[in-house]
């Protein structure tokens, strides 16, 4: 199965968790997913992922201006977006549990 496939099912929540800390940008964005080594995200995968989550309310985007150049859209969760991401941890919590299960069954074999 290729990573993509597997990751596009789950891109969603983890950039709702890490707008959830604080306002950011797209950029800076797949900066934090690569810190937390996911760097096969490209800027270019993050931006259609973040207009879906606008269309549906979950996040919304503020321009605001930026030190080192043009004006930046900065994103924040929406309490739509809070709800979602609490039912996104507890289903990803049941199921990461039953993968890790299966595949330290099929490890002892």
């Amino acid at each position: 199965m290729e990573t993509t496939q597997m990751l596009k099912g789950i891109l969603e929540g983890c950039i709702l968790a890490i707008i959830s800390k604080k306002e950011v940008y797209g950029y800076e964005m797949t900066n934090q997913l690569s810190r937390y080594g996911l760097g096969m995200v490209s800027e270019g995968s993050i931006y259609p992922v973040l207009l879906k989550l606008q269309r549906q309310k979950y996040i919304e985007g503020i321009m605001k201006p930026s030190i080192e150049g043009p004006m930046r859209k900065y994103y924040h969760l929406t309490p739509q977006g809070r709800k979602y991401l609490k039912a996104f941890m507890r289903q990803w919590s049941e199921m990461s549990q039953g993968v890790e299960r299966i595949l330290a069954e099929i490890g002892e074999e």
